[in-house]
């Protein structure tokens, strides 16, 4: 059983603030996504452009993140994110008052997603500042479960608001939130200063420092564990509508095979992030990999529609494999550049998750989704293989990297961001310490 438990966790101030209004940011970006989606397939008659809409917020995120990523660190993290989530409110505003053409409402996503990996990477940076050791992977846990629920509880909201109010008004209810969001952040949270820059422009540095990050091999294989499986299988998950189609399930079964990989997620996070042991944790990471990739391979035989729930609900259970590694990013990357390296971890999953779809779904009309989907299990399973003994997971010394070396011979990284957690009083101004002088991750993530 964890030493840590989730009541440790919500008692610091500030992890409560930035878990709050993420969730409400989570669900609001959803419900964006279902209302603009219909709004621009009722302007246009374009499943293309409906589709096209849903992922427009994703793929931009690689152009923030590699030329903006460095400003997570040099800037002070309140406004930062602040000004995030007030340019959400101001685009949902935007699309829902003005009558701008499609490839106008498209670009404006596109552009505000840019900024996404800068105050997501300060506010990941600032959960790993004021939680330590097994406090920061719970922390991860909770965060990973807020973000599931809040995706079904958009997708469930937005169907609703859009139905009854219609899309304008549902976006409406997105800027609310959004704007709900910044208020707590700036209500609530401490004006932390930034951390102290190491010169030289905000776009060289950010290419400098994802250079450096991704040139290590340690840092290179921790982010493609995270971004690889997780966009294999969601590559999966986008073909359920499709393969549903082809075995002629009824309509409301689209709806709940979508919906079981994210209560799967739910259990597993919570199983996993609270029953089981850190030091077993990493020992799980192969084992729950397979879990994720192995429940989509039996697609390929065509199971009845209750067995594909089930599948789908063990598959996202496996999720949980990303717990085991969390601590072994924080203590992997180095502590100038950590929030653009929780930026760029944020970027890769959401790019990723962006192309999966679209390369299992070029499979799926190529074959057909049984066959793409089963695909997409088979090369989720084959990621096992990146996956490190589990005594590099849990003593970052075992690495030979100049990182790894410092901080044995040094002091261990867990104790280098402190012996406890600081207290970070949400309305008192702080010193960005706790973490020696230190000032964190997905996506909500």
């Amino acid at each position: 059983m964890s030493s840590t438990t989730y009541r440790e966790v919500f008692a610091v101030p500030a992890f409560r603030v930035l878990f709050l209004s993420r969730s409400i940011a989570i669900a609001a970006d959803t419900l964006r996504i279902v209302a603009l989606s219909v709004l621009v397939f009722t302007a246009t008659g374009s499943a293309w452009l409906s589709a096209v809409t849903f992922g427009i917020g994703f793929l931009p995120q690689v152009l923030g993140g590699a030329l903006f990523g460095s400003l997570s660190d040099r800037l002070k993290p309140r406004p930062l994110i602040v000004g995030g989530y007030a340019a959400e409110c101001a685009a949902a505003l935007v699309l829902a008052l003005l009558p701008l053409p499609t490839w106008a409402c498209l670009v404006l996503v596109a552009a505000v997603a840019v900024g996404t990996p800068v105050f997501n990477g300060a506010s990941s940076r600032l959960v790993a500042d004021v939680l330590t050791g097994d406090a920061y992977v719970l922390g991860r846990s909770l965060t990973s479960m807020a973000s599931g629920g809040a995706q079904l509880l958009g997708l469930a909201v937005g169907g609703v608001a859009v139905g009854a109010l219609g899309p304008q008004h549902a976006l409406l209810l997105t800027a609310a939130c959004h704007l709900g969001a910044a208020l707590i952040v700036r209500i609530g949270l401490a004006d932390l200063p930034a951390l102290p820059s190491a010169g030289g422009g905000a776009v060289r540095q950010s290419w400098s420092t994802n250079a450096t990050l991704l040139a290590d091999p340690w840092v290179r294989r921790l982010l493609l564990l995270q971004w690889l499986p997780s966009a294999f299988v969601v590559g999966a998950e986008a073909l359920m509508v499709a393969y549903a189609s082809t075995r002629g399930f009824p309509a409301a079964a689209v709806g709940l095979l979508m919906a079981c990989s994210p209560l799967g997620m739910l259990v597993g996070q919570l199983v996993i992030g609270r029953l089981v042991p850190p030091d077993l944790r990493t020992r799980l990471v192969a084992p729950l990999v397979l879990l994720l990739g192995l429940p989509p391979v039996a697609f390929a035989f065509d199971p009845p529609l209750v067995v594909c729930g089930a599948l789908m609900v063990a598959s996202g259970a496996g999720f949980a494999y990303s717990l085991g590694l969390q601590r072994a990013f924080v203590d992997a990357v180095p502590e100038r550049g950590r929030g653009q390296a929780f930026g760029l971890l944020s970027t890769g999953l959401m790019t990723l998750q962006g192309v999966g779809p679209a390369v299992f779904g070029a499979l799926a009309s190529l074959t057909a989704p049984r066959w793409a989907v089963a695909l997409a299990g088979v090369t989720t399973v084959t990621t096992a293989l990146l996956v490190p003994p589990s005594r590099f997971l849990l003593d970052p010394g075992a690495v030979n990297t100049g990182r790894g070396k410092e901080a044995h011979d040094g002091q261990h990284a867990v104790t280098r961001r402190g012996a406890h957690v600081p207290d970070l009083d949400t309305r008192t101004p702080q010193p960005a310490g706790g973490a020696g002088a230190e000032g964190d991750r997905r996506p909500l993530g």
